[in-house]
């Protein structure tokens, strides 16, 4: 049951609300692997963002790109000693992805370049697990967890979010993506759901999608 065994870099993906930093810091814990986590409250813009997205897409992406750029490249680049793998609960291409959801054109067209030279030296993830939640169920955690910046979200923005994400795993083709439907999962709380997700990860994949249905 131990992913590591078999992919040494690990992204753990999802909408907002979806659970993936708990799941990361839950992994951390038991395998003593370098731990790599998006910091959203240090981002200045994004309150204003989820309030009027127009004005300040770009500078909120902006932040997040040259963030990400920086825990990872510290991660990735220097790696920490007595570390067994990696994992991370977002990977660098997010970035894009979100860019090209929130930006307008003219913006975006910057924005890739930018992102192009930074990626450049970057691997990709062994494995990329999606945690998939359907839109009254984030919006459900997202109001539990009671974040200023995060009560502007609407419905409308993370269900553009997760179609912007499977666009994408559509045409991935270069690593395997693991999609789990943890729709009825508490992974904190449940330790039978944990390991039972553990399990999961620790499979081999082909390249490109790989969907999980559950009913836990």
């Amino acid at each position: 049951m131990n992913p590591f065994t078999k992919y040494n870099f690990i992204a753990i993906e999802g909408n907002i609300g979806a659970g993936k930093t708990t799941f990361c810091n839950q992994i951390a814990d038991d395998f003593n692997c370098q731990l790599i986590l998006e910091s959203f409250e240090d981002n200045p813009f994004l309150q204003q963002f989820y309030q009027n997205p127009e004005r300040y897409a770009f500078p909120v992406e902006l932040f997040f790109m040259t963030e990400r750029h920086k825990q990872l490249q510290q991660g990735l680049l220097e790696p920490e000693l007595f570390k067994q793998g990696m994992v991370a609960d977002y990977f660098f291409l997010k970035t894009l992805l979100f860019a090209r959801n929130n930006l307008k054109s003219e913006e975006h067209r910057l924005f890739s370049r930018i992102f192009h030279a930074l990626n450049a030296s970057f691997p990709k993830p062994n494995l990329l697990v999606y945690l998939h939640r359907s839109i009254d169920n984030l919006r459900a955690n997202i109001d539990k967890r009671g974040r200023d910046y995060e009560k502007d979200i609407t419905n409308e923005y993370l269900q553009k979010i997760q179609n912007t994400y499977f666009e994408f795993f559509r045409t991935e083709m270069s690593i395997p993506i693991l999609i789990i439907d943890v729709e009825k999962a508490d992974f904190l709380n449940d330790e039978t759901t944990y390991k039972k997700l553990l399990e999961l990860m620790s499979e081999d994949y082909k390249l490109g999608i790989n969907y999980i249905t559950t009913n836990w």
